[in-house]
């Protein structure tokens, strides 16, 4: 077999590639049709799901502080802890990014998109035994529409001015016409629990396919499958454990001696080091992911925006792509959406490293003295790297930036969208309203930026409620052009989600909803022992 012929086998035994896409390759490459036939069917069987076994996952992103209340997730190892136990109304597509039915079976807007109907799966039961009730989702979305509650998902409520039953059945009634209603039910934070969580938040009681048997914040946390699951295409192994690795180092010693078969956040340094295991596979994955330098535009001295011009010129992101990314990623411009988003808004000028413009506008601010910059390798892989080569590329616009490196564990509760100059990443969301609602409207919860501007929340409201896609696109269009231009955002790079797993993880999904599988690595993949 060629080499040619094993990269085609291999990618549909991890699930990459459909038969009729490799029977036109196999074609070009001359094999016939009937030996082509053959080698997809047993590269295809041993993509056939198999249960059992003892899946162990080395992640980052665990903290001390973190909560068992999906409402407050905040890291990367709490959105997989999430998605493991808890099921949300809508999932997305992994491939296209459309809504598609979870807990909620079918949908139906009124003529304006103002008012949706939800029917409620039946027949489902969460870990307690307890049947799912149109009430439980009605209260869990009460609960998040709560401020009170500190939700990462109260932008998104704040649309919604009723919830109620109708029979079985759920009703939302919208503020305004909304079309991405489905995909915005989507957030990883609106798990729908009993009672929606009123009795007790951090239960972790659900009626996702693993059940909670122990968490310790910051250390790990261990599954049980959960027998009566109402789905059969997820939960194939017996029982999950993950385990804290905020050390990018400790995270690949673990994968490549086998403690653990899947790793998180690897460095794109260390990609061709670990593809020369022969035990070990790169999972790369391009999706909505972005690396992002963040400031308040409320503090000073970032409350000026010719400094935060100044800022935004004297970034090289063209080199710290290559260096932090190693190529895995692609160029940002100062705004969150990429060509992955419905209506993306095209023709906006790329920004490009410029120390004359840096200057210039550094001069007009009038600041003077070194800027402070935090930042944590937890922040994203690279994150320190990346700060330095920042640092270095301003000098030469006569920008001094003084980094602090802080520690990993609590930087998500005392530096992220506590101090006025940091690092951070954000992994997307499955609309350009949801992203914006989350991040920049004034008064959202993770308005990291501090962009407080009435203008933008206003054109927010109208575009998620005009109906002609047009209109709509002319609006984010200028949306992006706001936080370009005159916010505090500076986001250099779409970074690639690089992850790794022994050669014995099968049935990986590459998910463009957001990193390690959208979340749900562990319900999707199996062991081939």
């Amino acid at each position: 077999m060629t080499d040619y012929t094993k990269y085609l086998t291999s990618q549909v035994t991890l699930g990459q590639m459909n038969r009729r896409e490799f029977m036109g390759r196999a074609a070009a490459f001359g094999i016939t049709l009937a030996v082509a036939g053959t080698m997809f069917d047993t590269a295809a069987k041993a993509q056939e799901p198999k249960r059992g076994g003892a899946l162990k996952l080395g992640l980052e992103g665990a903290a001390a502080t973190d909560s068992k209340d999906p409402a407050k997730a905040l890291s990367q190892f709490m959105f997989v802890v999430g998605r493991n136990w808890g099921d949300m109304l809508v999932e997305s597509e992994p491939l296209t990014g459309k809504p598609v039915p979870a807990l909620a079976e079918s949908w139906e807007p009124s003529a304006d998109a103002s008012t949706w109907t939800f029917a409620i799966r039946k027949g489902v039961k969460f870990h307690d035994g307890k049947e799912l009730t149109v009430d439980d989702v009605i209260k869990t979305l009460q609960r998040h529409t709560d401020e009170k509650s500190e939700s990462g998902a109260l932008g998104v409520m704040k649309s919604i001015k009723e919830i109620k039953a109708d029979g079985d059945k759920l009703v939302l009634v919208l503020t305004e016409g909304n079309a991405d209603l489905p995909l915005l039910l989507t957030d990883y934070h609106l798990v729908i629990q009993p009672n929606g969580g009123l009795d007790d938040p951090n239960a972790m009681i659900g009626t996702g396919p693993y059940k909670v048997t122990s968490f310790e914040a910051g250390v790990r946390a261990t599954f049980e499958r959960n027998a009566d699951d109402w789905r059969q295409d997820r939960g194939f192994v017996d029982s999950i454990e993950m385990i804290a690795m905020n050390d990018a180092t400790a995270r690949i010693a673990a994968l490549s001696s086998g403690q653990v078969h899947y790793i998180n956040r690897v460095d794109p340094k260390t990609v061709d080091l670990l593809k020369r295991a022969p035990t070990v596979d790169i999972l790369s994955t391009s999706g909505r992911g972005h690396y992002v330098f963040i400031m308040h535009c409320n503090t000073a001295p970032f409350d000026n925006n010719d400094l935060r011009l100044a800022l935004k010129y004297a970034m090289d992101r063209e080199t710290m792509l290559e260096k932090v990314l190693g190529g895995y990623g692609k160029i940002g411009n100062d705004f969150p959406i990429n060509e992955t988003y419905a209506l993306f808004p095209e023709g906006i000028e790329q920004r490009a490293y410029d120390p004359d413009k840096a200057a210039f506008h550094y001069k007009k601010s009038g600041h003077s003295g070194s800027v402070l910059l935090r930042t944590s390798d937890v922040a994203f892989p690279g994150a320190v790297d990346a700060a330095v080569l920042y640092q270095e590329s301003a000098k030469k616009a006569g920008i001094e930036i003084e980094v602090k490196r802080e520690p990993g564990d609590g930087y998500w509760s005392n530096v992220w969208n506590v101090q006025p100059f940091s690092t951070s990443y954000w992994g997307g969301r499955p609309t350009q309203d949801q992203m914006y609602s989350t991040a920049y409207l004034s008064k959202a919860d993770w308005n990291d930026t501090r962009f407080l501007r009435e203008d933008f929340d206003k054109m927010v409201l109208e575009a998620r409620s005009e109906l002609d896609e047009a209109k709509r696109k002319e609006m984010y269009r200028t949306m992006a052009m706001m936080v370009r231009d005159e916010g505090g955002l500076i986001l250099p790079m779409f970074n690639d989600f690089v992850n790794a797993c022994g050669k014995n993880v099968k049935g990986y999904v590459h998910d463009i909803g957001n990193d390690m599988s959208n979340g749900y690595v562990a319900t999707r993949v199996w062991l081939d022992a």
